[in-house]
């Protein structure tokens, strides 16, 4: 024994290099760092541990640890905290020194006097365990215990990788005893200890000591008192044995140790152990706050909009698994476009106006005209996956492939978009048409030939609707036969290609836009963010930008990544827009939404959308500063809001501007309240230029309430449209 400990000595001094193992002790080492009893009981012979060790390669990387990501609104205010493992990493500098001194204190008190092994723990494990005839004493060192650690982690949330990382076998001890030489030769031990720190779990989701201050103490890890740092220290051996929560006599027994071996060691003080020892746990646990169903005023649907910018816009990385790698690596500081103020006033209006019990809900977009930037997004039933309290994490905001559903009709908010075609097509504002009070689709042009099909009539919301009209009336009234008769003129391609222009190139469920008659009625299904993005391009004078939530990105190094940027393009002439903002002025100022006028008196212009039975209800609306979308109905397109109570207002029958619109209102008086008013370009409307349409063909309903049934038929006052008017199988067409 006299000779063991001389060499034991001796390695220690010299860093256990691999020259120095004999092929007989490593395998000793090896038994003793597993804590069992003999190497026999393997039947391990020490050729077969030398030769093992030998053909391990020397590359060790030590991973890029994962930690959270912080989303930040435009003010700063954090949104989120979201991670795959809750951790923040810290410099040896940003933790306690008691903390870092207890830790070894515990785990390897001669970490700084030996190397990789501790061959006095060694000799001392293997006689303990041959004295006990088992497996009572291990003798794994803080550096091979990291090591653990680190394949641990590389493991992540693959379980068949996490037990060979963690199983007692003697090629896993070989690979570590191999990977923790290598480490002692190029990081200092302060570097593998705030490593350690670093990577280490210790329980209820938190892995490092940052986490795990917060966790246990709500306090940082530089803060933490000797008692508090013992029981930390303690916890590492085993979390759930040694949890405080779970067991906390257990918890205390063991933090005590912590305490004797800090005093044992000369750390600390009898006196501060004494007031160490009589100290309570004084835990003040914080539950983990992990991801988007933590957000305040209805921003968990904004944050999930923002994860799946990051896992899915290119900017973030060429393949999806290279997106992923970035989000589940996290420590970003991801600064977003929303504003809290105008979100908290979305928020207000839709949960005040429409209740989270209600068969139906809302949903609410606003977006800054002429930069595409989001600054609220907003529904009525909350973020989350508990049914039983009616949440959701469907984005009733958004397309399908950013985490929304099929998307809704928009109605006659659609018919603005023929509109701007038609004036860039050389059409005059003052273009008049028959307009008569029911007409069958008349035979239209597309980009690909002609559209001439059978169908059936298309109807005015009144029977006194009728004509002629010109281009404001019709659209401050939504007379669908005057726009029918415009799209005939125009053609299906323009309006098409204006829409696409706006943003509107597929439907919510990804599909492309169809050219069919029914499209300026509303009947194929979008978001409201890409109406409120649409009517943002007429705020801006004809400029469209494609929406975008990011406006900066901070990696973990602290290095500024690329975000997506506004794809921004004119969509059409400013005259274009000039008139297209006089023409929905007319409809918030005598038309279908003059009901909805803001407290300051301030200009605004908009458009209102009912399909038929009242499946779906829209007002979008804007002002030069703001452009807002709100959506009501079910969530599935098949609640019928009639005779049926939203919130504290009964409704015999839901439209435009009595249900969505004074969400729309409310929403805008608060956020506007204390920006500077400014005026819209308009354009002079001079007297109307008469046309004369045919009225033979087929044509389906119109009017600010005619709807599809959603499979091929469109069904109004008894007429039924046939499969390929509209929507995906038949749609939708809307109206006032």
């Amino acid at each position: 024994m006299a000779s063991q400990r001389s060499a034991g000595n001796a390695l220690d001094k010299a860093g256990l290099g691999v020259k120095f193992l004999g092929s007989a002790v490593l395998a000793g080492i090896l038994v003793a760092g597993m804590a069992l009893p003999a190497v026999g009981a393997l039947g391990l012979t020490a050729k077969d541990t030398a030769d093992s060790f030998d053909n391990i390669p020397d590359d060790f990387k030590q991973p890029t640890l994962s930690q959270a990501s912080m989303i930040y609104d435009a003010k700063g205010g954090l949104i989120a905290k979201v991670y795959d493992r809750d951790r923040t990493i810290l410099t040896k500098e940003q933790m306690a020194p008691i903390m870092r001194q207890a830790q070894v204190d515990i785990e390897d008190a001669r970490f700084y006097e030996h190397g990789a092994v501790d061959l006095k723990g060694v000799l001392r494990a293997i006689s303990k365990n041959a004295e006990a005839g088992s497996a009572t004493q291990g003798a794994s060192t803080l550096t091979q215990q990291y090591v653990k650690n680190v394949f641990v982690e590389q493991a992540g949330d693959d379980q068949q990788a996490f037990l060979e990382a963690t199983k007692k076998s003697m090629g896993r001890k070989i690979q570590e005893l191999k990977y923790a030489i290598k480490l002692e030769e190029d990081l200092s031990k302060d570097q593998i200890l705030t490593n350690y720190l670093n990577i280490t779990f210790y329980g209820h989701q938190a892995y490092g000591i940052e986490a795990a201050a917060n966790r246990y103490f709500s306090k940082s890890a530089k803060d933490l008192t000797v008692p508090e740092a013992a029981m930390l220290a303690g916890l590492v051996q085993n979390p759930s044995a040694y949890d405080p929560i779970a067991h906390p006599q257990a918890a205390q027994t063991r933090r005590n140790t912590v305490i004797n071996k800090l005093l044992e060691y000369k750390h600390i003080s009898p006196d501060d152990a004494k007031a160490a020892l009589a100290a309570p746990l004084g835990i003040k646990y914080r539950e983990p706050q992990n991801g988007c169903i933590t957000a305040q005023n209805g921003m968990g649907f904004f944050c999930d909009y923002v994860r799946r910018v990051v896992k899915q816009d290119p900017v973030f990385g060429k393949t999806a698994a290279d997106r992923q790698k970035l989000w589940s690596q996290g420590g970003l500081k991801i600064y977003t476009t929303i504003d809290p103020a105008k979100q908290a006033a979305t928020y207000n209006a839709v949960t005040k106006k429409v209740n989270v019990t209600d068969k139906v809900s809302a949903a609410a977009t606003m977006v800054k005209p002429g930069t595409g930037e989001i600054l609220a997004m907003a529904q009525t039933r909350p973020y989350g996956l508990d049914n039983g309290k009616n949440q959701t994490v469907l984005n009733l905001n958004v397309d399908a492939n950013m985490g929304g559903g099929n998307g809704f009709s928009p109605g006659s908010t659609f018919k603005p978009i023929l509109a701007a075609a038609a004036l860039e097509s050389g059409l005059p504002i003052s273009q008049e048409y028959p307009s008569p009070n029911k007409m069958d689709y008349p035979k239209m042009s597309t980009c690909d030939g002609n559209w001439n099909e059978k169908g059936v009539p298309v109807q005015n919301e009144s029977e006194k609707e009728i004509g002629p009209y010109n281009l404001k009336d019709a659209m401050a009234k939504s007379v669908n036969t005057y726009f029918v008769q415009m799209e005939e003129n125009v053609g299906l391609c323009p309006m098409k290609q204006m829409a696409n222009k706006l943003g509107i190139k597929n439907l919510a469920n990804g599909t492309p836009l169809k050219q069919v008659p029914s499209m300026v009625l509303g009947t194929q299904e979008v978001s409201p963010l890409t109406m409120a993005s649409a009517y943002a391009a007429f705020a801006a004078r004809g400029l469209y930008c494609s929406p975008v939530a990011l406006t900066s990105v901070v990696n973990a190094e602290g290095k500024k990544l690329d975000v997506p940027k506004a794809n921004c393009s004119q969509a059409m002439a400013q005259t274009t827009a000039d008139g297209i903002n006089t023409l929905l002025l007319g409809v918030t100022e005598k038309g279908t939404a003059a009901s909805l006028g803001l407290d300051d008196g301030r200009p605004i212009a908009g458009k209102t959308g009912t399909t038929d039975n009242r499946y779906a209800a829209w007002f979008t609306g804007y002002t030069p500063e703001l452009a807002t979308s709100v959506w009501l109905g079910g969530v599935g397109g098949n609640v019928s809001m009639k005779n049926m109570k939203i919130g504290n207002t009964y409704f015999d029958s839901v439209f435009g501007a009595t249900g969505p619109g004074p969400i729309w209102q409310m929403a805008m008086n608060d956020a506007l309240d204390g920006t500077p008013k400014s005026q819209f370009q308009t354009v002079n409307i001079p007297a109307p230029t008469p046309t004369t349409t045919p009225t033979d063909g087929a044509s389906p309903p119109s009017g600010d309430n005619a709807n599809g049934n959603g499979n091929g038929g469109l069904i109004n006052g008894g007429f039924t449209l046939p499969p390929g008017w509209g929507g995906n199988n038949g749609g939708k067409p809307g109206h006032r």
